[in-house]
């Protein structure tokens, strides 16, 4: 698939401004963002993109701040080798290490991670990614069942395999994520891990004990209700892929209303992952 670079340059911005542009670009499909020194750099499936939205976007923060933007092609093969030339192991809490197929192993991590990093969203370097996999190994995943929502590459459903999830769903509307966690669960020899391409309508009809779901705000607010009814009694939910503020008291409020009750949070960088609880 041939994916689309927007690169965005700020003029006398606050650091704040990247983020409320980054969110705005999240709700209209943008993906994956990568800091530059003047600004940054977005990605969307050239499907995807919608000049008209865009420029409407442009408009609503003209008033606030200066930009400016241009965009390029990035045809699915250049994709691929700007991943592989960006894509350092990282470590984890200690416990785990994550690494893609061209790195050298470290079998002395308790958890290792092989990656296959192609352009699916999720090998561990988005702040969001990291903040989930904290809250994982903190975590009991023995025997539990795991529904893991915009699954991306399949990272945290790996790792939740590897935490000793007895059953896991991965779910993701994007092709290319679709079929990267599948070739990841091979590389990293799970064979527990159920794949499905699609939304909130592909979610089987089961009970699961925990819920992970790292997309943006919009989503998990009309995802939650679902998440509702394939919860058990205290099943755990993490969130994340959204900022403290606003966004955090929105999906608060969101969550109590369908019976989630918050547990704590933690940041990196103004991102934001949260655990929640169901209360029937």
């Amino acid at each position: 698939m041939t994916y689309i670079e927007l690169i965005i340059t700020l003029q006398s911005a606050e650091e704040f401004h990247k983020d409320l542009l980054i969110n705005a670009l999240s709700e209209i499909g943008y993906d994956t963002f990568e800091d530059t020194d003047q600004g940054f750099k977005a990605y969307i499936p050239e499907p995807d993109l919608d000049l008209e939205q865009l420029e409407n976007l442009a408009l609503n923060y003209a008033d606030l701040f200066s930009f400016s933007y241009i965009l390029n092609t990035i045809p699915h093969q250049n994709w691929n080798e700007i991943w592989e030339s960006n894509f350092e192991p990282i470590q984890l809490g200690g416990k785990c290490y994550v690494r893609a197929t061209f790195h050298e192993a470290h079998p002395e991590f308790e958890y290792e991670i092989v990656i296959d990093p192609k352009m699916a969203f999720g090998t561990g370097h988005h702040q969001t990614t990291a903040l989930m996999m904290e809250f994982m190994l903190e975590q009991n995943f023995k025997g539990k069942t795991v529904l893991d929502m915009g699954c991306g590459t399949g990272i945290l459903a790996i790792l939740a395999s590897k935490l000793g999830a007895s059953q896991v769903m991965a779910i993701d509307y994007d092709e290319i994520c679709y079929e990267s966690t599948l070739e990841n669960a091979e590389l990293n020899n799970i064979n527990n891990i159920t794949v499905l391409q699609g939304s909130k309508e592909v979610i089987p009809n089961q009970k699961f004990d925990i819920i992970m779901a790292n997309i943006n705000r919009n989503i998990l607010i009309d995802q939650l209700a679902v998440y509702a009814q394939v919860s058990k009694p205290e099943t755990l939910l993490f969130l994340s892929g959204f900022y403290e503020e606003p966004d955090l008291n929105i999906l608060k409020n969101s969550a109590k209303a369908v019976h989630f009750e918050y547990l704590k949070h933690q940041t990196l960088n103004n991102w934001v992952a949260a655990q929640f609880k169901y209360l029937t």
